[in-house]
């Protein structure tokens, strides 16, 4: 009933959107005398304010056909290298040319990077992979809206996340490199953990975590102790609605990313509206960069997707409730996962100190889990002066944590090539 009401409210103020654009145009026309005084100003200024918090945003363009690379522009090509219904495995395809003319080899490791399936699209993770472009073969997952996928492609839920990340890994072969970013942590461990017990040739060779629940128990923020104030049974009364018409997954029970969007607004409550305040206040002054940076922002971060009830409520049960992988209690598919039976591959964990999503503590526990690593192959990092989405955006990933992530890489790569070379060849 909820996501119907939903619908009905959004199509219902499609009047009054429609009347804010006609506004917007006339208040801001340059044939109209009033448009450079400050009422007309203020009026363009409120029209516009109006028609972004009404309006739809979906799934934003990732912008990256030409990227910078050592201050030269190089051109990008997307193509899908592996698809399911609920997931397309993209890769970003350097152009040659234009790498070679900017000093950078066209043969580079290759990184798969598992974008968060929470809520936003994986184009939050925008400036991240343009960051991994600049010395490596990117691909990341690219998790489909579950309102988009039809009833007859069955559920999807925690395991099949963690068969997904086993399945991409064997796509793209042996010697890539996995970087887990937020909520993909234990599902990505746990993939990694199963194929390095198989003695699986697609392995990879090391494994990033950054900013994720490995193990929610350690410096509990206001998300975990939420999720484990109230029964399981609440998130399973409140939290799930049935998909309506017209999409294609009517009839399925999903997590809407609208009722995601509000309780991620709701804990910063205060920030959002004094940015909007902030936002009227740029359009009035003709301010274009700051209410350019402003609407950017919050295109990307307004756009929000549906997830499963069966994913949603069992990472709640298993990662922010039970705590099974840290508890060694963790069981896929009737197996038990054991991360101290990963022993070739490198590890590396990447923390904010003002991370008020994944407290400090809680992506580093993977080092006490993964007991078979040897030292010289872990990196434990944790960077003081950036919160959540600053562990994998902004000037201090580009400047002091990519840098770091990509040493790591480099150096693990090779040890992967001594330590997998066959017995006769060594």
């Amino acid at each position: 009933m909820l996501y119907s009401l939903h619908e009905l409210a959004y199509y219902g103020a499609a009047p009054f959107r429609l009347g804010a654009q006609a506004a917007r145009t006339f208040w801001s026309s340059p044939f109209n005398p009033a448009a450079g005084t400050l009422m007309g100003r203020s009026a363009a200024a409120a029209a516009e304010v109006f028609e972004g918090l009404t309006r739809r945003y979906g799934k934003p363009a990732w912008g990256l056909e030409v990227i910078t690379v050592d201050g030269l522009p190089v051109r990008t090509e997307q193509e899908t290298v592996w698809a399911s219904p609920w997931c397309r495995l993209v890769r970003f395809a350097r152009n040659p040319v234009d790498l070679k003319r900017a000093g950078k080899p066209v043969d580079a490791p290759s990184v798969m990077i598992v974008a968060p399936l929470s809520g936003h699209y994986a184009t939050l993770l925008r400036g991240t992979v343009e960051g991994f472009l600049q010395d490596h073969d990117v691909y990341v997952t690219d998790w489909i809206n579950a309102r988009q996928v039809p009833m007859l492609e069955g559920r999807f839920d925690f395991f099949d996340y963690i068969d997904h990340v086993r399945l991409m890994l064997t796509e793209m072969g042996p010697g890539v490199h996995v970087v887990g970013v937020c909520q993909p942590g234990p599902p990505v461990l746990a993939a990694v953990a199963l194929m390095a017990e198989d003695g699986d040739p697609c392995r990879p060779a090391s494994m990033t975590f950054m900013g994720s629940p490995i193990d929610a128990r350690l410096s509990p923020t206001v998300t975990n102790q939420l999720a484990e104030a109230r029964p399981f049974a609440w998130f399973r009364s409140n939290m799930i609605h049935t998909v309506p018409p017209p999409y294609p997954g009517i009839g399925r029970r999903v997590y809407p990313g609208f009722v995601q969007l509000y309780s991620f607004m709701s804990m910063n409550e205060d920030r959002h509206r004094d940015a909007h305040h902030e936002y009227f206040d740029n359009l009035v002054r003709g301010d274009g960069d700051a209410s350019d940076k402003h609407a950017e922002f919050y295109d990307e971060y307004l756009s929000v997707l549906d997830l499963t009830e069966e994913f949603y409520l069992q990472t709640i049960d298993i990662v922010f409730q039970q705590h099974l992988l840290p508890r060694g209690l963790l069981e896929h598919r009737g197996r038990r996962v054991d991360p101290a039976a990963i022993t070739d591959i490198g590890l590396m964990t990447v923390e904010g100190e003002k991370d008020d999503i994944s407290g400090v503590g809680q992506t580093q526990a993977a080092h006490g889990l993964c007991t078979a690593i040897p030292e010289d192959r872990r990196v434990l990092y944790v960077n003081p002066d950036v919160g959540h989405y600053g562990v994998f955006n902004g000037r201090r990933f580009r400047d002091d944590i990519y840098p770091r992530i990509r040493d790591f890489i480099s150096a693990n790569g090779a040890a992967h090539a001594v330590s997998r070379r066959p017995a006769a060849a060594a």
